[in-house]
């Protein structure tokens, strides 16, 4: 199967996002080109490392390139100041210097934990990021958002630091979990739902046999990517239009700091709650028919997803400490909640005037069930 290459063109520093088979096998190769001295630091976690990063090493030493490696814990947890220094201190420990390449080879945490500390260290050092989950290969991989969470919320300190090149390894997608692969999977159909209603058709007859068929995974992932590589040209530190991309997180977001940032919630799991919400609530404000939250949620069960509050095992708090916690999110603009809606599936925008009690009754709600 060919590679395929998606362009994210930002001027001086555009880049290809690679999506294929055998990418960590040619990552050497893919990779030299970028060196001016053959010398790279490779930073994954400890899901990642046993299963892929012998192979990653082998590709780099083929190519005469130097790569020494750090591996961290896997989970959210690790998206924190604690690493955040561990990691930056490695690294310079490494002696990595501005003309080098830092490989972040992990999923969304370990990419954008990795892509903060080569934003700052140095003032700005190169990156590539070699996602191996599902949701990083259509989602954090790419755009340049990079951070960490705080005790106030989700990625809350971070900058934008576009990579070198992406390396989307669909084989790797194999050795995902059922779950793993699911949460990522919220990131996917997010994309048909906020701006192609083709591609959400394409998904609901399709999206069953991404696990087992190649050419349909590789399709279902170029298309998300495009998708976001035309919202990041235009729009690249979300002053307008790259907003979009937060359909369902400002409800995800909260639901992640209430549950601890752990795993009683992947954040794919939550984006597609989310997903539900906003569709739900947009229906409730009448800006788009029953119909389509309806095929939102059907989609999402048949899929096997979580869909509804009560499906994050464990107790919420109540739906006015929810709303309290989408306070602290980044979307908040002079004090007031954006909330991405839709007027119909494929057709989301961002809505700055939501009223609060309609959130509350929504809230509410969906916590009895």
């Amino acid at each position: 199967m060919t590679v395929d290459v998606v362009p994210v063109a930002l001027g001086a520093r555009s880049y290809e996002v690679r999506i294929g088979p055998g990418l960590i096998d040619r990552a050497g190769a893919e990779v030299l080109p970028f060196l001016k001295r053959r010398k790279v630091a490779v930073v994954t976690d400890e899901t990642v490392a046993p299963l892929h990063l012998d192979r990653l090493m082998a590709s780099f030493a083929s190519q005469g390139i130097s790569a020494t490696a750090l591996t961290l814990p896997a989970g959210e947890g690790t998206k924190s100041w604690t690493y955040f220094a561990q990691a930056t201190e490695w690294l310079l420990e490494q002696k990595i210097e501005r003309r080098d390449i830092v490989v972040a080879f992990g999923g969304g945490v370990i990419g954008d934990l990795i892509g903060f500390a080569a934003a700052v260290m140095r003032r700005g050092v190169r990156f590539v990021q070699i996602p191996t989950s599902l949701l990083a290969q259509v989602d954090s991989s790419v755009g340049g958002k990079t951070g960490i969470n705080t005790a106030q919320g989700k990625n809350l300190v971070g900058a934008f630091h576009q990579p070198t090149l992406v390396l989307a390894d669909i084989d790797v997608l194999n050795t995902l979990t059922t779950r793993d692969f699911l949460a990522g999977y919220g990131e996917v159909v997010k994309y048909g739902l906020l701006g192609d209603a083709g591609f959400f058709d394409w998904l609901e007859v399709n999206a069953t046999d991404l696990s087992s068929d190649q050419a349909k995974r590789q399709f279902a992932v170029r298309r998300a990517v495009e998708m976001k590589a035309g919202i990041v040209e235009r729009d690249e530190t979300e002053e307008g239009e790259r907003a979009l991309l937060n359909l369902g997180h400002t409800f995800c977001h909260a639901l992640e700091k209430a549950t601890g940032y752990g795993d009683r919630l992947l954040h794919g799991e939550g984006v597609a709650i989310g997903c539900a919400l906003a569709f739900e609530l947009s229906q409730r404000l009448g800006l788009c028919s029953q119909e389509a939250p309806s095929r939102v949620r059907a989609h999402l069960r048949a899929m096997g997803m979580r869909v509804d509050l009560a499906d994050i095992p464990g107790d919420l708090p109540g739906a006015e400490a929810l709303v309290a916690l989408m306070g602290q999110d980044k979307k908040v603009v002079d004090g007031k909640l954006r909330f991405i809606l839709a007027r119909g599936i494929g057709e989301a925008f961002v809505a700055e005037d939501v009223p609060p009690e309609a959130v509350l009754t929504l809230l509410r709600d969906a916590l009895r069930g």
